[in-house]
């Protein structure tokens, strides 16, 4: 009976030569030798590490935007509400005069509260795509990739961020055409859209983060109508800070959106704004955001 030895394991230098013995027809022995090449792939490190990750996100952000494609009269639907706003609760109010807003009109004042409003609307149900992504077995495809955790949950918050751009430009051109007295610079209003996306990507991974918690999409629609309206009015959106009763006051001073807003003023009105406030604020909360969603990212798969 034929007998052979095959050595077992392959070299440190990943190439190894493997002997073997095997039967010939004729009751004889033949030695097979077979060469195995074995490639190590090294994680990224460094710079090469950031940029895979900004690749990661990317890739998720355009996975995100092309469901745009699908159904582009979205965008459309959702310019019906801050135009409502506008037209109906800002014509109104500012026919009525009952709050005072110094200088600027009151339709210049709410404008830059309609465009967080808006954003802030798309932003707090975006974690019901993700429950719909889990149950339609996409979402567990989408962990089992080497993308950590994190690059999802900022790929998908910032296109909604992106998506908010878009109700930016139709509120603008409704203001502009309703001759409500705003910036024209363009390095101005770029930076608002930039001010709007950081803001919408917090309030993207606190919707991610209730899923995360809920798990279900009954419960988490119900939620985000419960936190949104308390969201808007606890922040100065509708009307300065300094006419609100002092719990309210409190209430705005931890409000992300209520720091969104003072940027937004700033910019778009040229009020006296505290960007470095109101920007680290944000940039805070949307890290924190990204933290917490990413660390309920699992639990939806179980």
């Amino acid at each position: 009976m034929c007998s052979g030895t095959t050595p077992a394991g392959i070299s440190p230098t990943a190439a190894a030569r493997v002997t073997s013995a095997a039967c010939a027809p004729d009751g004889g022995r033949r030695v097979v030798s077979v060469e195995h090449t074995v490639t190590v792939i090294r994680a990224p490190r460094g710079r090469a590490r950031i940029a895979a990750l900004g690749g990661q996100i990317g890739a998720f952000s355009l996975v995100e935007l092309q469901k745009l494609r699908r159904d582009r009269s979205e965008l459309l639907t959702r310019m019906i509400q801050p135009a409502l706003w506008l037209l109906i609760f800002g014509q109104t109010f500012s026919h009525l005069r009952v709050i005072d807003t110094g200088e600027v009109s009151y339709l210049a004042f709410l404008t830059p509260g309609i465009l967080a409003q808006s954003a802030l609307f798309i932003a707090i149900f975006y974690g019901i795509q993700i429950v719909w992504d889990r149950d339609a077995g996409i979402l567990a495809k989408l962990m089992v990739t080497p993308a950590p955790p994190a690059a999802l949950v900022t790929g998908k918050s910032f296109a909604a961020g992106i998506r908010s751009v878009a109700q930016v430009v139709g509120v603008l051109a409704i203001a502009y055409l309703m001759m409500i007295p705003l910036t024209v610079n363009p390095l101005r209003i770029l930076a608002a859209m930039a001010v709007v996306v950081l803001g919408t990507v917090f309030f993207t991974c606190l919707s991610m983060t209730l899923a995360g918690l809920v798990r279900n999409r009954d419960r988490l629609m119900g939620i985000g109508q419960a936190i949104t309206m308390p969201l808007f009015f606890a922040s100065n959106a509708l009307y300065p800070v300094d006419i609100m009763p002092e719990w309210l006051q409190r209430l705005s001073a931890v409000n992300p959106l209520s720091y969104q807003v003072n940027a937004l003023r700033g910019l778009l009105l040229g009020t006296p704004a505290n960007y470095l406030v109101d920007i680290g604020v944000l940039v805070l909360a949307a890290l924190l955001g990204i933290a917490s969603a990413s660390a309920l990212l699992r639990r939806l798969t179980r």
